[in-house]
């Protein structure tokens, strides 16, 4: 896994990474813009701590179930056919949430969303690993998570604007209309996907599914996936709530806090993609962990922090969470067998989703708040929890990281079966 062979990009295979960057976007932006209007929802809405969580969580549970649902039919059709299904089916879910004007309509809206939007990461991540090689996907993943700082740099601060001129339904009705011009692209850009078609050994998609969850190997990458999931979103669904009422930031400074810490993730994911195609992905991993750990304890335990300071934390803590989302998202991917990659692709998403659904709904557990307006208590319990399963999830992350080495060992080749897509 050291000094791997850089291996060149054509310029289909960019604008592939760019579609699927720009929907990850989307995506990302519609359950990110949650958090930052959290204090503004359980304000506006009257909701306790423990309601917003299930607000978030409700996203989260739907795509999960969605997720286990289809992953025995992620193997049997055209992967651009399914991608602009459920893509299709989250641009309804989305126009419903800015439909919603109560908490049930909300979480009944989020609960669609989540059933179409929760699988179109695994879409993604089959598409990556069917026509990038490995030696390729450290960079592919850096710059499709760029959609994870995109959202931050443009999508949220954009998104918080149009709330506070609209109220919180506005951010849902902007994700709606970017997302079908979106949509429209891909329909008539994007070329089938269907090498996978051709080596299918399972019939039914019942089976195709046990055969997946069966397999000793793919269980160990689920399980680090999900531990991974709850480790980054248990600190989320609060994140603005504790700046707001713990930090003293006011609700016009966050835009500012999320637009910084988008533009350094978009300037940290393309070198962190490199660095981990050129050095030890696990040890990439491994460091990011402990560097976000350190983070986490500080931030969690401030009072009272200038805007600047805020800024700085918030900067460090997306160092460390896409220094380990990178290398640990191209280690995964090179666990399935190209037959299973829809299945395994979908399932691991599922449990992602599943994962971060239990982090909000334990942070909202963990977290109180006496009154409108009071700081946030337990917040530090938070983060003390997500430094735990942190270290659980470098012990599995370093099993992952020895099967893909067997892997690759056992196939005696430096570049891995899925051959690199030509131009035209």
């Amino acid at each position: 896994m050291k000094n791997e062979q850089t291996v060149p990009l054509t310029s289909y295979q960019k604008f592939v990474i760019f579609i699927l960057a720009i929907t990850q976007f989307t995506v990302i932006l519609d359950f990110m813009v949650m958090s930052p209007l959290g204090d503004m929802l359980m304000k506006s809405l009257s909701l306790k701590p423990s309601a917003f969580g299930v607000a978030v969580s409700a996203y989260a549970f739907s795509a999960g179930a969605s997720g286990l649902l289809t992953a025995g039919f992620a193997d049997k059709f055209d992967r651009k056919k399914l991608f602009l299904f459920f893509y299709s089916g989250f641009i309804i879910g989305t126009l419903f949430c800015g439909l919603a004007h109560s908490y049930t309509a909300l979480v009944a809206a989020r609960i669609v969303t989540g059933l179409f939007g929760g699988v179109i990461g695994s879409i993604s991540m089959a598409i990556i690993t069917d026509l990038f090689a490995l030696q390729q996907r450290g960079r592919v993943m850096g710059f499709i998570q760029m959609g994870f700082g995109g959202s931050q740099v443009l999508g949220v601060p954009i998104g918080l604007y149009l709330a506070n001129l609209w109220g919180w339904e506005a951010p849902f009705w902007m994700v709606a209309v970017l997302s079908i011009a979106i949509a429209c692209l891909i329909a008539i850009k994007l070329k089938p996907v269907t090498q996978h078609l051709s080596i299918q050994k399972d019939r039914s998609a019942l089976t195709h599914l046990w055969h997946t969850v069966a397999k000793k190997d793919y269980r160990v990458g689920f399980t680090a996936t999900a531990l991974l999931s709850i480790g980054g979103f248990m600190m989320m669904p609060f994140g603005s709530a504790f700046a707001i009422n713990n930090l003293g930031l006011t609700n016009r400074q966050l835009p500012m806090l999320f637009m910084v810490s988008g533009v350094s993730s978009l300037l940290i994911m393309p070198m962190i993609g490199k660095l981990s195609d050129k050095i030890d992905k696990f040890k990439l991993f491994a460091g990011a962990c402990v560097w976000m750990m350190v983070i986490c304890i500080i931030y969690t335990n401030r009072t009272i922090t200038p805007l600047w300071l805020v800024m700085i934390f918030n900067v460090c803590m997306m160092i460390g969470i896409m220094s380990r989302m990178i290398p640990s998202s191209a280690l995964v991917s090179a666990i399935p067998e190209m037959s299973d990659r829809g299945a395994f692709m979908s399932i691991n998403s599922s449990m992602q989703q599943i994962a971060g659904g239990v982090a909000a709904a334990a942070a909202g557990m963990i977290v109180t708040q006496n009154g409108k307006g009071t700081p946030l208590q337990h917040y530090n319990i938070v983060g003390y929890v997500v430094v735990c399963i942190t270290l659980i999830s470098i012990l599995l992350m370093w099993r992952v990281n020895n099967l893909t080495k067997k892997r690759m060992e056992s196939k005696n080749v430096s570049i891995p079966e899925q051959a690199v897509i030509h131009e035209g």
